[in-house]
């Protein structure tokens, strides 16, 4: 137990265990020790655990953590017996070994394919980076105003600056240009632009001032372009697919309602400057509105759209134009702002009973179609079956006008009639006799090819078998390969991880001895267990003997008995002895058992004395007493608040 013991050792000083050097054995591990040990193997295992590694100072604390380790290690899967906090709490050394042995098959294992593969820059980044992490938390947390300005630490710590603020700077962005749709394949760029995105654009960290200005440009360029995108896929799915209109219509669409609504925002701002009495800055927006007519009028050119846009603009069209000259009128009239939204409000109100009109009567235009439309169903099929009626009975009448005509000629047609049978059957009774000179090579050749055809599916099916028993042993040698390529990868790991300075020739010749005390062992149980057989061979032939010793002199006895009275008594001081031995027989036979049994009940003695059961029993004697202390004072606490 010794090497278990200095292996496991090993395992948890190589995962971060705070032990001291002189712990050879599990022996040496107090209650704290084992708490820390397992509570840091679990924080390996699973992760993300929430338990102290040390145990609290009271015992109601005590027992909970004890419980939660129970049930961590219980879920990972450990079947070594009885598990509670109690085994935690009151250690045993057997009971410590098997938990501690399944922890360490449990670690996670280094990947091997780190140390195959060739590192590169991200990976020596990261690991200069988790170098430097491990420097910082590993040095000494020194107060911000006893470190002088302009002096850093010549040894191997870290820098003295104000923690979480080095580097700092203000995020300043100014404007990009990025290359645009150069990545869509679905739009064809022209070539000017092509040329110029690759040999005349700047880079985009030319693009700016200062070099430091370069990442928040960048992030707020990205960051407004995907803002810009959701709200347009968020329009266009919820908007423009319900409005039945291509993308560059609803764009030009969507275009032509911001000028309009510029305009009328721009002629109420007109109106107010006049009413002001600024009129200089009125012409200046005159202006502006006859640019913004003219963008509105070049907006609006004709395109080729769908059926269902020509109708609503054909509908609304005069609407429009009919809002857009009572907004121009709204100029010269010089109407208050009320008057206009009382006016906008009242055109409303008429666009909606207009609207409402128009729904009521596309209502009823849709129930009347769809009337139309049953009506002309049940019509086509009145009409199919009218046809099919028509065609029956023209077939009939058919036949009865011919039988008609041949009515007044009866005798002769039929025996036109019997002649054309005669002939008829004779050519069947013909074509029956040169169909079976032509039936009998072709069954021939059809039963040869299907016999053919049946060894050709039993072959394939036999080749489909072997085919099919090849590819589970190719699986299985697949399977086979990958876990000993995954066990070779593992075990190289842990050899890489292994400390390179101890002496194999030695462990060598520990495990050689081993295996020698083993086969010492193994011939010693092998000559106990000869021994044993010759034995209980010898004892059955003995007793095969005896029993058939004794038939045979009862036999004579009992036959000589009836005439002597002397052999009568010999007979029965014969049966007395076999019986005496008998018993004497079994009384040696129980008291071997007895000795069996007296020698496991000084095995089990000896391991529970090694469980410390009577130590164990006054810890929690001492504990209980000490919880009735702690729940005495936490009533008295409570009632002295109530």
């Amino acid at each position: 137990m010794e090497e278990v013991d200095r292996i496991i050792i090993h395992s948890l000083r190589s995962i971060g265990c705070d032990l001291e050097d002189d712990i050879q054995s599990l022996r040496q591990f107090g209650t704290e020790l084992i708490v820390a040990t397992v509570v840091r193997c679990l924080k390996m295992i699973v992760g993300d655990i929430d338990l102290p590694s040390t145990l609290p100072p009271g015992m109601s604390a005590r027992f909970r953590l004890g419980a939660s380790l129970a049930n961590q290690v219980q879920d990972l899967g450990y079947k070594g017996g009885d598990l509670g906090y109690q085994t935690f709490l009151y250690s045993n050394e057997t009971e410590i070994r098997r938990i501690f042995m399944f922890l360490v098959e449990k670690l996670p294992k280094e990947s091997s394919q780190s140390s195959d593969e060739p590192m590169g820059s991200s990976v020596l980044l990261q690991r200069a980076i988790s170098s430097e992490v491990a420097t910082h938390l590993s040095a000494a947390w020194t107060p911000p105003f006893l470190k002088e300005k302009g002096i850093r630490s010549r040894a191997k710590l870290p820098g003295w600056q104000r923690e979480g603020a080095c580097c700092l700077q203000h995020y300043h962005s100014c404007h990009v240009k990025t290359p645009v749709a150069v990545g869509n394949l679905s739009i064809k760029l022209p070539k000017e632009l092509r040329a110029y995105y690759s040999k005349r654009m700047p880079y985009v960290t030319n693009q700016t001032s200062r070099h430091k200005d370069t990442a928040p440009s960048v992030m707020e360029t990205n960051s407004l372009e995907v803002a810009v995108q959701q709200d347009w896929d968020n329009e266009w799915n919820q908007v423009g697919l319900a409005s039945r209109l291509s993308q560059q219509e609803f764009k030009k669409r969507k275009q032509d309602r911001l000028l309009k609504l510029i305009r009328e925002r721009l002629l109420q701002d007109n109106q107010r400057r006049e009413k002001s009495g600024g009129l200089g800055a009125a012409g200046d927006l005159q202006q502006l509105l006859n640019s913004i007519e003219s963008q509105a009028g070049t907006a609006a050119v004709k395109t080729k759209g769908s059926r269902f846009a020509n109708t609503e603009k054909l509908q609304y069209g005069k609407d429009e134009e009919k809002t857009l000259s009572q907004v121009g009128a709204a100029v010269p009239t010089k109407d208050t702002e009320e008057e206009m939204e009382q006016k906008r409000q009242e055109e409303l109100d008429g666009l909606r009973s207009d609207l409402a009109q128009l729904t009521s009567d596309l209502e009823q235009l849709d129930l009347e179609v769809r009337k139309f439309r049953a009506s002309k169903l049940q019509m086509e099929e009145a009409i199919s079956a009218e046809q099919n009626d028509r065609e029956q009975k023209q077939a009939a009448h058919s036949v009865k006008k011919r039988t008609l005509d041949l009515l007044p000629d009866a005798e002769a047609n039929i025996s036109k009639l019997q002649l054309v049978v005669d002939n008829s059957a004779q050519r069947l009774v013909n074509l029956a006799k040169q169909w079976e000179t032509h039936r009998g090579p072709l069954i021939e050749q059809y039963r040869e090819l299907r016999q053919y055809n049946s060894k050709r599916e039993s072959e394939a099916q036999k080749k489909l078998e072997e085919i099919k028993q090849f590819r589970e042993r190719m699986k299985e040698v697949a399977d086979d390969a990958r876990k000993k390529d995954e066990l070779q990868k593992q075990l190289v790991s842990e050899y890489e991880r292994m400390t390179k300075d101890v002496n194999r020739s030695a462990y060598t010749r520990k495990i050689m001895e081993i295996v020698s005390n083993i086969k010492k062992q193994k011939q010693e149980i092998d000559k106990i267990l000869v021994d044993t057989r010759s034995v209980q061979k010898e004892i059955n032939s003995l007793t095969g003997k005896l029993d058939r010793t004794f038939t045979v002199t009862d036999e004579l006895v009992f036959r000589d008995a009836k005439k002597d009275d002397g052999v009568k008594k010999a007979y029965r001081f014969l049966a007395a002895l076999h019986e005496n031995f008998e018993q004497l027989i079994k009384m040696v036979e129980d008291t071997g058992a007895v000795v069996r049994e007296i020698k496991d009940l000084e095995d089990q003695i000896e391991t529970e004395s090694n469980k410390k059961v009577l130590q164990n029993l006054e810890k929690i004697t001492a504990d209980f007493q000490e919880m009735k202390n702690e729940n005495t004072t936490l009533i008295a606490k409570v009632k002295g608040k109530k």
